[in-house]
């Protein structure tokens, strides 16, 4: 079903400057050469399409109001998180899980959202744009079919006009170009030893150590399964997430979320589905000691009796991964 396409990708890469080797625009970000991105077989990565999905992301008449964009929720100078408990929807309503940030989304292969209830990157990109933004497909499609610079660019990229298919194709084009990598982690494991601090160093053992590795497996740091750790359990009406989602149905896995990637974790607070921990020191405190004690929490969460100065070392660890990304110009859009 999935293929990788490599060289338009990483060509792709280099029009969005979300890739910081700027003595090769078209190599992936250092860490991440060895992963595939997931592309549909029938609709390979193209420049064209990853620079239309750039202007289509930052362009608010996708949405219902004609004021809510997708860097709305997702803007860059927040590592295309949004720094918020909860994102407000163009209805004026609350979403009631905590925005994460899209970048390195297009590796993930096992569904996508917190409850991985997308199949595909394409499927994620449909849905926010329909519930989040409220956005009236058809008509969205019929309003940048009027400007001249939009028609010729779904022309060069699609071969077709604007429309709910090749809109949400750009999008999604564009978010595969969004990647990560080239953290001191990265430069640490490329041979660069200096790039870890002291206490970076000592934290990367206890991560190693601990298990933590496990469900935030590396490179990607996340493990792509699902877990229950307790946040949010007590609530008056707790989220069942992953068994909760009509697609899987497993009352065992009530309460069970897709661990984030841990990559840029220390720029992306607030922490967990529900947004409830503010910073990235209570995040792995509550981590460490456990998660939140339940009949169904995973086994794999124990409280490993750290000290506070292990909590710090464990905390300047994840912040060595938070890449060295270009700097990001938001397009003007076509008017």
């Amino acid at each position: 079903m999935f293929r990788c396409a490599f060289v338009p990708v990483l060509a792709a890469a280099a029009v969005t400057g979300a890739c910081s080797h700027k003595a090769d625009p078209l190599a992936p970000p250092l860490g991440l050469e060895k992963l595939e991105l997931v592309v549909q077989a029938n609709d390979p990565l193209t420049v064209d399409k990853a620079e239309l999905g750039k202007m289509l992301f930052f362009d608010p008449r996708l949405s219902g109001s004609g004021k809510m964009s997708c860097a709305t929720c997702h803007p860059p100078a927040k590592a295309w998180a949004d720094g918020e408990r909860f994102s407000i929807k163009d209805d004026g309503k609350p979403n009631t899980r905590n925005t994460p940030s899209v970048f390195n989304t297009g590796y993930l292969k096992d569904g996508l959202y917190w409850d991985s209830r997308a199949p595909t990157l394409e499927a994620n990109v449909l849905a926010a744009w329909k519930n989040q933004m409220s956005g009236k497909t058809d008509e969205v499609g019929k309003a940048l079919a009027a400007v001249p610079g939009y028609a010729t660019m779904f022309q060069k990229a699609f071969g077709a006009p604007p429309g709910e298919d090749t809109i949400k194709r750009g999008l999604a084009a564009f978010l595969r170009t969004l990647r990560s990598g080239d953290s001191a982690y990265d430069r640490y494991q490329s041979g660069e030893t200096a790039a870890l601090t002291t206490d970076q160093m000592a934290g990367l053992g206890l991560f190693t150590s601990k298990g933590c590795n496990v469900c935030h497996q590396p490179p990607l740091f996340t493990d792509g399964g699902h877990h229950i750790v307790g946040a949010g359990a007590e609530t008056d009406h707790p989220d069942p997430g992953y068994g909760g989602e009509k697609s899987h149905n497993d009352p065992k896995q009530i309460g069970a979320f897709k661990p984030p990637s841990l990559r840029n974790v220390a720029r992306t607070a607030p922490y967990f589905h529900d947004g409830s921990v503010a910073n990235l020191r209570d995040a792995v405190k509550f981590m460490a000691g456990g998660g939140k004690e339940s009949p169904q929490r995973d086994p794999l969460l124990k409280d490993q009796k750290l000290t506070d100065k292990e909590i710090d070392q464990l905390v300047a660890f994840l912040e060595s991964l938070s890449g060295n990304d270009a700097a990001f110009t938001a397009p003007a859009v076509p008017q």
